[in-house]
Order: C-alpha cells, then sequence, then structure tokens
C-alpha cells in the first residue's frame, strides 16, 4: 500500500529537506526507525480513509526486514522524517510499496524529495503506486507527479485502494 500523507498534501517546496540516502534496513536501528515511522504515518492515512486495515499498522520488525524491498529516506535533527520503498519489476517498471513521513515534517516536502530521488534513479521508467482510495492528500501529489488512477478495489473488507500509473517522465519535470 503506498503513501501515508498529511491533510492538505506536500506543498512546500522541497528545497529544505536533506537529500535522501539509501536505508539499510538490515540495521535494526535503521528498521526501527522505518517501523515507528511508517506505524505514525499510517495511523494518519487509517483517519483519512476510515480504515484501520493497514497492514503495515501491524506489520513487525522482522516482517519489514524480510519484506525485501530497497529503501530511501530522509533525516533531520531528531531522525527519519521520511521514508519510500520500492522494487522494480522484471519490466523494469518501478513499483513505489511505501511513501511515508513523519507527522513532525508534514508540508515540508519530503514526499517530494522522495519521489524525485526515485524519479533521477529510475529516469522515464513506468511507475506504479497505491493509496487509499480516500486518501485525496495522496492523490493530488501522485496527479501533480502524472500519474492516473487505473483501478480501485476492496482489498479487504472496508479497506479500499486506488492503484496509480504513470508512464515517461513526471508531468513537468525535465
Amino acid at each position: 500500500m503506498g503513501e501515508a500523507l498529511a491533510i492538505g498534501g506536500d506543498l512546500a517546496p522541497a528545497s529544505r529537506v536533506r537529500e535522501p540516502v539509501l536505508l539499510d534496513l538490515a540495521d535494526e536501528a535503521i528498521a526501527r526507525s522505518v517501523l515507528v515511522l511508517q506505524r505514525e504515518a499510517y495511523a494518519i492515512e487509517a483517519e483519512l480513509i476510515a480504515s484501520d486495515g493497514i497492514p503495515q499498522l501491524t506489520e513487525t520488525l522482522e516482517e519489514l526486514q524480510a519484506a525485501g524491498l530497497d529503501w530511501l529516506g530522509t533525516f533531520d535533527e531528531i531522525g527519519l522524517t521520511g521514508a519510500a520503498s520500492w522494487k522494480v519489476l522484471d519490466d523494469g517498471t518501478v513499483d513505489i510499496y511505501r511513501l511515508v513521513v513523519a507527522p513532525r515534517a508534514f508540508r515540508q516536502g519530503i514526499a517530494t524529495t522522495l519521489l524525485d530521488a526515485l524519479d533521477t534513479r529510475f529516469p522515464g521508467r513506468p511507475t506504479l503506486v497505491s493509496t487509499g482510495r480516500d486518501n485525496e492528500p495522496a492523490r493530488e501529489l501522485y496527479r501533480r507527479r502524472g500519474f492516473t488512477v487505473v483501478r480501485e478495489h476492496e482489498v479487504m473488507p472496508g479497506l479500499w485502494i486506488a492503484e496509480l500509473e504513470r508512464r515517461g517522465r513526471p508531468v513537468g519535470r525535465d
């Protein structure tokens, strides 16, 4: 499941955010930081979509580490402010699995910075992401970046997601 964003989206310019770095979830301290961050962020999304069925809310440290995802993260003086995970599919498509921002860092451009870093890493590649169907801030962020909804479906009773895709380059980017 994709993204947990603040109400109002990720509207601040990304220039104030530190450069994302690769995260090694084999490092238990890093993995614990990601686990705490995603629980905080997905708790906000759960409120937005009126469902606490988001699997990442109950994921264990071991499950997180065993997921086999690549991760980027951003930090401030307090700690982890945002993280994105992905897999590259056999056809080269980038599948964004998670994009989470610490509630203390909402509206500071962190999600934008993480998406920019993925776009730099994988220029022009088709990209997939999913989010709660009723998570309007996340949907708006993705819409601004050229994603379109390809499907909405109920993955478990009461938990609806929207699957989005983007073919080619991000909108408004060189």
